[in-house]
């Protein structure tokens, strides 16, 4: 079928001969032309022949072990299914599978390897009583705070306590190793679906005016008398642990509200060094909203720090544009930070299956969704052949299988040294905690950190240089250790 590794004592050109004409005569008995094909399906009826039932290796080589002759990357692996090989007995498929099923086969085939891959080489599952060894620096980890229900966000005060929020809407002051009753008087928070009660900030001069921003899943009544939800943000103050002098940041028109829960509500936010602040909101399952510019969702979205629109914005003054918005064609972003050393904005968002994106955030530039993504939708079908174009920002990275990235830092501490300045992604579907090392806005290394201790919603450079990471039911810390 697809390979770009092939060995000339392997007689699989026959095979891969009738597999390419069941694509072409077979599978359209199944398939009308324009209907897209079930990707496993197809790798099923083609591949499975020659490579084996989990493409492992048969008469022809293993496709899930990352080794390509031809290139490993997305084009040229592509560019091997639509040409062949056929001097290595593997035939094209250009002539009977349309762009978009190629596409589809490159995801599906990255989601295995990815898949293999972790099979082959577990990755770190710490617990409290043993010292765990990454490449360039070895860890405990141990529980910071105990006893939370879905932790989504974490910040931390000047004056030595922090601020977590859980999902299902409860905001809690962290003083001395322990979390406090809910804070009294919080938003109501729609918490259906994936809504909920998202991230929350201190003001960049929280010490002086007692600022904290929340983000969250805001129900409101629309004309017709239902609960509709979209993403919102407000700042108050705590006293006497009581949330006052609310404010509205930013609360979309209401004819935008979609239907309450749902999927997609985005939900992180940062502030720049210039003290603009910036906040995220998903496309809330519609995609094609990602590309209006009239809508507010599937958009980052930049503000002065009281709400006012700044003159500079991107698209202030322009017809059927919301002034607010900084970028556009974004899935679910849940991650948002601001480079202390560049100055530069980053971003991480769901993809549908594969596809989770890193990206540089720039003023006024679309980032793709759903026109191009490196991802297929969750039922294995195609949903586009474009990965990029030239109007579309690329992604810096991406993630095939999905992670499902929620909570990004980039660790500003002292305690690992040999991690300064790096990336750290939380995940949720995967698990995992990611480290990511850039060099001029590339990415240069990634490494599991760890993985199966739940789904992590944040991470955080603590104010004490420790690495601190939000699990399902408490806030841990990675602390250094001898190996």
């Amino acid at each position: 079928m697809i390979r770009l590794r092939f060995s000339p004592l392997v007689p699989v050109g026959a095979r891969l001969l009738a597999a390419a004409t069941a694509v072409s005569t077979g599978c359209a008995a199944a398939d009308t032309p324009d209907a897209p094909r079930n990707l496993p399906k197809l790798v099923a009826e083609v591949c499975a022949g020659c490579h084996g039932p989990k493409l492992e290796g048969a008469a022809g080589p293993s496709l899930v072990d990352d080794t390509w002759k031809f290139g490993g990357d997305d084009a040229r692996i592509a560019e091997s299914i639509r040409r062949g090989h056929p001097a290595g007995g593997m035939p094209p498929f250009g002539g009977s599978l349309p762009e978009k099923d190629i596409r589809g086969l490159v995801v599906y085939l990255r989601e295995l390897a990815g898949k293999a891959a972790l099979h082959r080489t577990p990755p770190p599952r710490p617990n409290a009583e043993t010292v765990t060894a990454s490449r360039l620096h070895a860890y405990r980890i141990e529980t910071a705070v105990a006893d939370l229900q879905e932790p989504w966000s974490l910040a931390f005060l000047p004056d030595g306590r922090s601020l977590v929020t859980e999902k299902r809407g409860t905001l809690r002051i962290i003083s001395g190793g322990v979390a406090g009753a809910p804070v009294a008087g919080t938003p109501e928070v729609d918490t259906d679906g994936q809504a909920g009660l998202f991230d929350v900030v201190p003001h960049p001069d929280y010490a002086r005016n007692g600022w904290i921003y929340l983000v969250f899943a805001d129900p409101q009544k629309n004309a017709e008398g239902r609960t509709v939800a979209m993403t919102a943000v407000v700042r108050g103050r705590i006293q006497d642990n009581t949330w006052a002098d609310q404010a509205v940041i930013y609360r979309a028109p209401l004819e935008t509200y979609r239907r309450a829960g749902g999927v997609h509500f985005g939900g992180r936010l940062t502030f720049d060094r210039a003290g603009f602040l910036f906040f995220s909101i998903g496309e809330r399952g519609q995609q094609a909203d990602a590309q209006n510019l009239a809508l507010p969702n599937g958009k980052i979205h930049r503000l002065h720090d009281d709400g006012r629109v700044p003159a500079d914005n991107p698209f202030v003054g322009k017809t059927g544009a919301l002034p607010s918005i900084w970028s556009y064609g974004h899935r679910n972003p849940q991650g948002l930070r601001v480079d202390p050393a560049s100055g530069w904005l980053w971003a991480h968002e769901h993809g549908p299956r594969g596809g989770d994106e890193l990206n540089r955030i720039q003023a006024g530039r679309n980032y793709g969704w759903p026109v191009a993504t490196f991802g297929i939708n969750y039922d294995g079908t195609a949903i586009t052949e474009l990965t990029t174009r030239a109007d579309l920002e690329s992604p810096v990275t991406f993630w095939t299988p999905s992670i499902a990235p929620c909570g990004l830092s980039i660790y500003t501490g002292e305690r690992f040294p040999k991690w300064k300045n790096n990336h750290f992604v939380s995940s949720l579907a995967a698990e995992e905690l990611r480290r990511l090392k850039l060099k001029d806005g590339k990415v240069v290394e990634q490494e599991i950190i760890f993985k199966g201790l739940g789904r992590l919603r944040d991470v955080s450079t603590g104010p004490d240089g420790l690495l601190y990471v939000l699990l399902p039911d408490r806030v841990t810390r990675l602390v250094p250790a001898a190996r």
